[in-house]
């Protein structure tokens, strides 16, 4: 079996990825930060190299002797400083696949976002073609996924064997740092006191885990595969983890201009829980996809949609209960007030 090096073992979609490398009998080494545990890590048969995807003579020590490559490791937080985001996002990748290059590796799968594909035309779906024109939104991450996936094409017309795969809005259990799954937890918190009108595509973690090993052994070098399940609109999404998770769905929904100047006022006064203007403008964009290509060329098959929702309540109940609303909990009454006002001025326009 290939010997092989994951960044961002520790990361959601990386532990999972870890673990079914592991059961293959694969020769696995994981390079993870100074200062990050091990977490599970430290019981699964790995070698576990120190260093910073932005180090290049770490980056370079892990890659010697390795013949298979899986780049996970990044940031998704919508809140962090451009500067930061891009340091790791852009930098970090271009330095991990340019030494990847140099160590003459055989096979990489650059874990890249359907953030680079970029959001559909409205009422419409994305498929790997989608022109992206995203950066008229200025959200750091999004533009950060484009700008690094644009690196790895350069670096694979140089001769990288890479291959590109594109996550949707990954959901399931083990999402230990609070990363995707983040919407699940603040909705069964209450934690969304309102929402606008936007569509994301959820897939389950463990399908898109598989979807790299299939990317691994059946991609086609320079070609990027996008691996996402259902569309949903955030009143169906809602909808679901309210039946699904017992607490009631957010009542209010906002325009989306009203929406970001909430955000703006919460980021201006601090320490206010609201969501950033970036937050706000990634959820109201028609994240809709299509993943026929990795079903026609990876032989991708994913789970029923709704696994994905079923496992991240289950898991946040099992491990977050205490903290999170019972069963039955409502929203509070004024917002539930202001949602129904809100309702009928829109019927009544």
């Amino acid at each position: 079996m290939a010997t092989t090096l994951l960044t961002g073992a520790t990361g959601f979609i990386g532990s999972h990825l870890v673990r079914l490398l592991v059961a293959r009998g694969e020769e696995v080494s994981v390079l993870v930060r100074a200062q990050t545990a091990p977490g599970e890590l430290a019981a699964l048969p790995v070698r576990v190299l120190r260093g910073d995807v932005r180090d290049r003579r770490a980056v370079r020590r892990a890659l010697r002797g390795i013949e298979r490559l899986y780049h996970l490791a990044g940031t998704t937080n919508l809140r962090a400083p451009r500067a930061d985001v891009f340091s790791l996002n852009v930098e970090g990748t271009r330095i991990v696949l340019e030494e990847a290059l140099r160590a003459g590796v055989e096979r990489v799968v650059y874990t890249s976002s359907v953030a680079a594909v970029g959001p559909a035309p409205a009422g419409r779906v994305a498929d790997e073609s989608n022109v992206w024109d995203a950066g008229r939104h200025a959200i750091a991450y999004v533009d950060s996924k484009h700008e690094a996936e644009t690196i790895a094409l350069r670096l694979i017309a140089r001769g990288l064997p890479a291959v590109i795969v594109n996550p949707a809005h990954v959901l399931g259990p083990g999402d230990a740092g609070r990363s995707s799954t983040a919407i699940v937890r603040r909705f069964m918190r209450r934690q969304i006191p309102a929402y606008v009108d936007g569509t994301l595509n959820v897939v389950g973690v463990q399908d898109v885990a598989r979807g790299h090993l299939l990317a691994a052994e059946r991609g086609t070098v320079g070609e990027r595969y996008i691996l996402g399940n259902r569309n949903f609109t955030l009143d169906r999404l809602f909808a679901d983890l309210g039946r699904l998770s017992g607490v009631e769905p957010p009542a209010v929904k906002l325009p989306l201009a009203a929406a970001l100047a909430l955000a703006e006022a919460g980021r201006r006064i601090g320490g206010v829980p609201l969501p950033s203007p970036a937050e706000v403008r990634a959820a109201s964009l028609n994240w809709a996809f299509v993943s026929t290509k990795a079903r026609r060329e990876l032989g991708w098959r994913p789970s029923p949609h709704e696994d994905a929702l079923e496992e991240t309540v289950a898991w946040y109940r099992e491990r977050d209960g205490a903290a999170l609303s019972p069963a039955g909990a409502r929203q509070p009454l004024a917002l539930r007030v202001a949602g129904g006002v809100l309702r009928r001025a829109r019927i009544g326009s």
